[in-house]
């Protein structure tokens, strides 16, 4: 392909049509002024070619390749170029038919592009590729050599250079591919691994959760089977059964109700033989009743010995009371002789003062013990953390710091024992001297001696009334360590309390319904409102049972606030009770009465075991409703299923009988001891409420104390001001002889004594400092060898110390409370003297009395018990007379109560034999019911009755055992129960998918992993292909190198190599060879030789793989004539078969250029004249 015509119109500075016809197909020189429009026409083809760089163009957006930016009446650049497409073998793909190919591309403002071809819209992509195809790549154009790019070349690093080889040898295109498969290679690695995680994390584990749960699903099936074979048997079992039983009870009825009509015959024939019995004793009733008519003596007898028996009881009463009134007060006067005795007051005495002493000895014990304990802790914070009490001698700094501390105790002692004896032999000698004078000039104490002492006395009262204050340093100090000890179980409590409520996290229920919300109106959760006493504990988990889920839900005021609750986004699921809108069953008296006469104290209402708040009560009773709690399963079903009770019952284990048949339980529930636990949490709330409540007491009894201190400060200040008077009265004595004297002698008398006692209290210093010292470097060397021992041995002492001072304070304080109240009693004692000699004088005078009273009593007794006696004779006498008759009546009162006793028995027996055929008629009609029930709930029965009990068959009942049945049902029913909470249903179809998708994501795998290594294969055979390429291109451009760079600057020559040490493929660099020399580098060229190099380089690069056209733009600028024409030449001879579109100013190019294009600027814009051809020329 190469250029036949361009045509521009408005493009840059050609704002008129205007075609450039006439190209030479081989040598093209543009030529013309600068700034007259020479690089426009090259532009103008890179235009059409395809470039969007509009940098390249000299532009920086498309508005400036319109003339003057469309300012001036033209808003359209066009550039079309006609191409010779004559030759087929060189044509683009697809054009073959094509013997011209015009492509045309048109810019309208404000930004509209467009590409014709052949006068077809087409896109750029297809221009584009149509130029690639032959070679013509504008957006990577080694045709197109523009001014800059000879410096270009001369500043490449090697890796460049060969970077411009790959270009010409076309490895580029393998790089790009290189890259492509790389890229793709990461992309399938990735898909590998997302695949392989895929399968790891989800599929496989998916894949192996769904085969255990087909595996569930499977064995619930086999077992869903069985049991529907079981219970086919059971339930046909039962129906034949009941068959059988409605017969048997229909000839239980006949067979009892002959033997009612037996008993009935019986019952009659006696009741004849009772009547005759009767008129009997009716008749001798008549006759004795008679005989006692006669004057009722008998009647007369029995009233006088009735009254003169009470008579007797009531004075042998008296005489006990009598009796027991002296017995008292002789006891009485006994005990208070007794008390007055003067050896008990003594007695009194002696204990009151052993208590006192005893108190002053476990006293002075106590505070030993309290020394000894603060020195040990003390001893322990300095081990353990380095830090110690600076204001402590011992415990400070340590062991270290004690033993250092107790041997200065040791110096100091001795130190101070020397220095005392000096100066109490001194102070001696001095005494003497002053004690002689002073006896001259004792008269001189006068008046201010009198003032001074007064002054003492004011101070010394105002140390009392600081005594008298009524605030206590100790007792504050034990004040605050109370505080400390109940604010530590205040903490400690409140861990409890947290530990707790953690277990009890499902009863957590936070909500925010702002802050108008009344939350009065929410009460809580059901288990949280309960409170179980201690003895109803192991009905807890019957409770749960009984209660449901209701434990869980949350109580409220009415529906208004539940709909509230439900619609605030909490974050779990909640049920709410409205008290509003529940209605609770309760149990009817009638039922509870029935209930209780059957179980007794073993059976209890499930509401009766709970208590609650008041406010609450009508939720409780919906949760709890008409529930029993029965202590064993047998009161449980004897109540449940009683006629006149029918109600729903628990077991302490958990079990459920329910009236309409069903029962739940048979094993250990899964219960999950909520209750136990709610009520551990309310008694660690109560707890930690009361530890709060008892710090806020002493907390507010120490504030109390604030008053009583401030009193004590104002009276410590007063003392001082007072002390300060004292010693201004002091120095103003000073100033006489014989105060001076006088306080001399006193100092010096004080300082004897302290001397004395100094050296005493030293020598005693002395010897406990050298005591602690061994003590210590014992302990010292015991620490170094067990260091832990030694700390949990001093830990375990301090331990042990504590104990047993808090063991002796609770002693103190009980040996106080007796020296006080053995005190009290002493006192007492002696108070209670005098009034007991009193009290003895009036017991004896009340016993004399009494004693008098008692022999009056004893006489009227005597004379009662002949009156009684007599009477009784006279009445025993009647009786015998009236024995007769009673005798005959009690014979008869003996055949009626037999007649009786028999009649009732048959009427037991008849009510027995009732009781019975009602129980018949019922069990005939429950069996009947229940075979109503059977063929109503089970269709099959009446289709295969026919088939009960036939041998060989399902029905076969030869071998059966109803009850191993009936359990063998009930464990499977359990059994498929507690599989169907856990199969998937689904899992059939989900494993089904998960399959697929595994297989399919396998063979996925399979494929990606060949991929891979296709594309590793491909990346090794084009890294080889690549170096062969390049190693032919280097060869074949570094032999044109040197010959065209021999021929622009003959007797030279320049070749293309690696660096030193290095291979091809980390690049070329150029050597030049001037005359017989090698040149180093480039820089010791001049600038010519240089671009004659650069220049070399690239046309043996574009005539490795020669392009249909090259443009160059003035890339002899930096040339002198000589070197320009070689250029020219160089065209001609050496790129036969490519179309040369030059810029050039210089003569010596375009002289051997075919056809001359001369650019002319007139009247603003540019014109283009074909000027001639070489051989016109």
């Amino acid at each position: 392909m190469r250029i036949e015509e361009l045509v521009l119109e408005g493009f840059k500075s050609y704002p008129v049509r205007t075609q450039i016809t006439g190209w030479d197909e081989s040598f093209n020189a543009i030529t013309g002024l600068n700034g007259t429009g020479k690089s426009n026409i090259l532009d103008a083809i890179s235009f059409v070619l395809g470039l969007t760089n509009m940098a390249t163009m000299r532009a920086s957006n498309q508005a400036e390749l319109i003339y003057k930016r469309g300012q001036a009446g033209v808003t359209k650049a066009s550039v079309t170029i006609v191409f010779d497409n004559k030759d087929v073998s060189k044509s683009p793909s697809g054009y073959e038919s094509y013997k011209q190919i015009t492509v045309t591309r048109q810019l309208s403002l404000p930004n509209t592009s467009k590409y014709l071809l052949n006068g077809h819209k087409v896109t750029q992509q297809a221009v584009q590729s149509l130029f690639q195809s032959v070679q013509l790549n504008i957006n990577n154009p080694n045709f197109v050599i523009m001014q800059g790019k000879i410096t270009k070349v001369l500043n490449m690093r090697p890796q460049e250079i060969l970077g411009m080889v790959e270009e010409a040898a076309g490895t580029r295109m393998f790089e790009d591919r290189k890259d492509k498969a790389i890229k793709t290679m990461a992309k399938k690695e990735k898909k590998v691994q997302e695949i392989e995680t895929l399968l790891q994390e989800e599929i496989t584990p998916k894949l192996d959760k769904l085969r255990k749960e087909k595996k569930k699903l499977l064995e619930f099936q086999k077992a869903e089977s069985e049991l529907q074979n079981k219970e086919r048997q059971l339930r046909a079992w039962e129906w034949q059964d009941a068959r059988k039983q409605v017969k048997q009870r229909q000839k239980d009825i006949s067979k009892h109700e002959g033997d009612s009509k037996v008993q009935e015959g019986k019952k009659d024939g006696l009741q004849e033989e009772c009547d005759d019995a009767e008129k009997q004793k009716a008749a001798v009733e008549e006759q004795r009743n008679k005989e006692q008519k006669k004057g009722g003596k008998l009647g007369k007898l029995e009233e006088s010995a009735a009254a003169l028996d009470k008579e007797l009881v009531k004075f042998g009463t008296q005489v006990e009371i009598k009796k027991s009134s002296i017995q008292e007060e002789g006891k009485r006067v006994k005990t208070l002789e007794d008390e007055l005795l003067g050896n008990a007051v003594e007695a009194k005495k002696a204990e009151a003062a052993a208590v006192s002493a005893k108190y002053a000895k476990v006293k002075a014990t106590h505070d030993e013990m309290e020394g000894k304990l603060t020195n040990s802790e003390e001893l322990l914070q300095s081990l353990l953390t380095g830090l110690s009490n600076k204001d402590k001698a011992v415990g400070g700094g340590g062991y270290m710091g004690q033993l250092a501390a107790a041997r200065q105790q040791v110096t100091q002692a001795e130190a101070e024992q020397k220095q005392n004896r000096v100066k109490l032999d001194m102070s001696l000698t001095e005494l003497k001297g002053l004690e002689t004078r002073y006896k001259a000039l004792e008269r001189e104490a006068g008046d201010a001696q009198r003032r001074l002492e007064a002054m003492r006395s004011t101070v010394q009262s105002c140390r009392q009334k600081i005594a008298q204050c009524a605030w206590d340093a100790e007792k504050e100090s034990e004040s605050e360590t109370r505080l400390k000890e109940i604010r530590g179980q205040v903490r400690t409590l409140e861990s409890n309390k947290e530990r707790i409520q953690q277990g009890l996290a499902s009863l957590d229920f936070q909500y925010d319904l702002g802050p108008q919300f009344d939350r009065r109106k929410v009460k809580g959760r059901v288990a949280l409102l309960l409170k179980l006493i201690e003895e109803n504990y192991p009905a807890a988990q019957a409770l749960e049972v009984a209660s449901g889920n209701k434990l869980y839900s949350i109580i409220v005021d009415d529906e208004h606030v539940g709909k509230a609750l439900v619609g605030s986004r909490l974050q779990k699921r909640i049920n709410v009770i409205p008290l509003t809108k529940i209605q609770a069953r309760t149990i009817a008296p009638g039922k509870w009465s029935a209930a209780q006469q059957i179980g007794g104290s073993q059976v209890k209402t499930a509401l009766s075991l709970v208590q609650y708040p008041s406010n609450v009560s009508k939720a409780m009773e919906f949760v709890f409703s008409d529930t029993l709690i029965c202590d064993t399963p047998d009161v449980a079903k004897q109540v449940t299923f009683a006629d006149n009770v029918r109600l729903r019952s628990v077991t302490l284990a958990g079990d459920v009988y329910d009236p309409s048949g069903t029962l739940s339980g048979g094993s250990a529930p899964n219960a999950t001891g909520l209750l136990i636990k709610v009520q551990e949490y309310i008694a660690a709330e109560e707890e930690l409420d009361a530890a709060r409540q008892q710090l806020q007491d002493l907390e507010r009894e120490l504030g109390k104390s604030e008053k009583v201190r401030e009193e004590w400060k104002v009276r410590v200040k007063e003392l001082d001001m007072k002390e300060h008077e004292l010693r201004l009265m002091e120095e103003q004595l000073q100033g006489s002889n014989a105060a001076q004297l006088e306080a001399q002698i006193a100092t010096l008398k004080k300082t004897i004594q302290e001397l004395e006692e100094g050296t005493k209290s030293a020598q005693d210093r002395q010897k406990q400092a050298e005591a602690e010292c061994v003590k210590l470097q014992r302990d010292m060397d015991e620490f170094k060898n067990n260091k832990e021992g030694k700390i949990d041995e001093l830990k375990a002492e301090i331990s042990k110390q504590k104990s047993a001072l808090q063991k002796h304070s609770v002693g103190l304080k009980l040996q106080q409370k007796e020296d006080q109240t053995a005190r009290l009693e002493l006192e007492q004692m002696d108070a209670d003297i005098e009034s007991t000699k009193e009290s003895v004088q009036e017991a004896m005078d009340s016993v004399d009395t009494l004693k008098k009273e008692l022999e009056q009593l004893e006489k009227q007794l005597a004379k009662k018990q002949r009156d009684y006696d007599e009477a009784s004779r006279k009445l025993n006498e009647e009786r015998a007379t009236l024995k007769r008759f009673d005798k005959e009546l009690q014979e008869l009162d003996k055949v009626i109560k037999a007649r009786k006793t028999a009649m009732h028995d048959i009427d037991l027996v008849i009510q027995k034999i009732g009781i019975q055929i009602t129980g018949f008629k019922k069990d005939i009609t429950a069996s009947s019911n229940y075979i109503a029930q059977l063929e109503k709930e089970h269709d099959w029965i009446q289709v295969e009755k026919d088939q009960f009990g036939k041998p060989g068959g399902l029905f076969d009942f030869a071998g059966t055992n109803p009850v191993e049945l009936k359990t063998q049902v009930e464990q499977l029913m359990q059994k498929s129960k507690g599989m169907k909470k856990t199969i998937n249903p689904k899992v059939l179809a989900m494993i089904d998918t998960v399959e697929k998708r595994e297989s399919s994501l396998k063979k996925m795998l399979s494929t990606v992993v060949k991929d891979k290594e296709k594309i590793e294969y491909t990346i090794a055979e084009l890294d080889r292909f690549k170096r062969e390429a390049l190693e032919t291109t280097w060869k074949k451009v570094d032999g044109d190198f040197g010959g065209i760079f021999a021929e622009l600057l003959p007797g030279n020559f320049a070749k293309l190599q690696p660096p030193d040490g290095q291979d091809l493929m980390d690049g070329l660099e150029v050597k030049v060879q001037l005359g017989k020399v090698w040149k180093q580098s480039l820089t010791e060229l001049s600038g010519g030789q240089r671009s004659l190099i650069a220049l070399s380089l690239i046309m043996s690069l574009l005539q490795f793989k020669p392009a249909p056209m090259y443009i160059l733009d003035e890339i002899d600028a930096a040339l002198d004539l000589s070197h320009t024409q070689h250029i020219g030449q160089l065209f001609r001879t050496r790129f036969k078969g490519s179309q040369f579109i030059v810029v050039s100013l210089k003569e010596g190019l375009f002289t051997n250029a075919n056809v001359l294009f001369r650019t002319r600027f007139r009247d603003g814009t540019s014109i283009v004249e074909r000027t001639s051809e070489r051989t016109e020329r």
